[in-house]
């Protein structure tokens, strides 16, 4: 990792570290992060919807392919995992959808999460956004909003 944002986007590792671990889709009880209405030029950076959704299917392959987080993703719902992810993604950036996947602190609790494994998810995150091309400042703003939940997400040290 050689970015200086590169703590930012471990904790987005985090966040979606337990967004796909999720097998099944209780609704949260509240968004996973506030949206911001300033966010939504970011939204259209990522394609709206539907790229998310696209960025979710490089995201996925590159979270299966990576011996450090096979063994969360292997045997999950990912076509569950993508879509809650994608939910997550554009309540955050502002989009018009609605989240309906559990919390994180939820999501994680029975997980073992250790920083190791969270900065895999979030490298895999950034060479997804990388291949899509994703705008380099779009991409730090959606990991600044999803930072935040770094703490609800590690369960190990």
């Amino acid at each position: 990792m050689n970015r200086p944002t590169d703590i930012i986007r471990l904790l987005l590792l985090s966040l979606l570290v337990g967004v796909l671990s999720i097998s099944h889709g209780a609704m949260a009880d509240e968004d996973p992060a506030p949206a911001d209405p300033s966010l939504l030029p970011v939204f259209e950076q990522f394609g709206g919807k539907q790229g998310l959704d696209e960025l979710m299917e490089v995201f996925m392959i590159k979270l299966v392919e990576d011996s450090r987080t096979i063994e969360y993703f292997a045997e999950a719902d990912q076509k569950h995992v993508k879509a809650m992810l994608s939910e997550q993604f554009c309540v955050i950036l502002g989009g018009p959808c609605t989240y309906t996947g559990k919390s994180m602190r939820e999501a994680h609790e029975k997980l073992t999460i250790n920083q190791a494994t969270f900065n895999a998810l979030v490298e895999a995150l950034q060479l997804a956004m990388d291949e899509r091309n994703i705008p380099f400042r779009a991409q730090n703003k959606l990991l600044a909003k999803l930072a935040p939940m770094h703490r609800e997400i590690v369960t190990e040290p």
